[in-house]
């Protein structure tokens, strides 16, 4: 399994940057305190959603008998809507009734950080279909802790970029956060083709003399 892969992916899937307008938007009023406790909170729960999806995904969807090759293909399709999102500068995990439902839950203390900004817009299918992917490639336990270190990685990210998100909406501007978000979601559909191509063949398996 390429170790840096999933990386990539998840960065580009969560994308803390593009979600800094909702995250200011969302926490407009709230005191120094309350931001701060909200930007621990969401990259807590990001962080949470990534390390269980790698540890107890493959186990839920083996529950409800569905075939990893499936779900790649699932997943892959996830994938990419989710960058054709990235590309019209959207985030990859956003929805407008999940905005919309988080300008009445402004006041609502610790739920803001988990919905909807650590889902959906951080966190949410896309992350759980990628991390359930390659949780599936893994060999060894270590590279199974890699994953979850990953979600350490995204959970840092997502609490940096939150507390920089005055100064970084000031240097990017909103041209600048849509630019980084289309380009983001290049990448993500590249491997979102890749996905899908890999739960193809096994569903498949004609298909991989014909992809050679």
């Amino acid at each position: 399994m390429d170790l840096f892969k999933p990386l990539v992916a998840l960065l580009a899937i969560v994308n803390p940057i593009g979600c800094i307008p909702f995250f200011i938007h969302f926490t407009q009023g709230f005191s120094r305190e309350q931001r701060q406790r909200t930007i621990r909170v969401a990259a807590f729960s990001a962080f949470c959603v990534i390390a269980v999806s790698a540890l107890a995904g493959l186990k839920i969807i083996e529950f409800f008998g569905i075939s990893l090759a499936s779900f790649q293909v699932g997943g892959g399709m996830l994938l990419l809507i989710s960058s054709l999102q990235m590309l019209n500068a959207q985030p990859a995990e956003g929805r407008k009734e999940d905005v919309s439902e988080g300008n009445h839950k402004v006041d609502a203390g610790d739920s803001i950080a988990i919905v909807p900004l650590t889902i959906p817009l951080l966190t949410g299918p896309a992350t759980i279909s990628t991390m359930v992917i390659y949780a599936d490639k893994t060999r060894h336990w270590w590279q199974l802790g890699v994953l979850v270190g990953y979600g350490v990685v995204i959970g840092l990210s997502v609490w940096v970029a939150f507390n920089l998100s005055g100064r970084i909406a000031k240097v990017l501007g909103q041209t600048g956060i849509n630019v980084m978000t289309r380009l983001m979601g290049l990448i993500l559909a590249a491997l979102a083709v890749e996905v899908m191509s890999d739960g193809l063949v096994k569903l498949f398996p004609v298909l991989s003399s014909t992809l050679r």
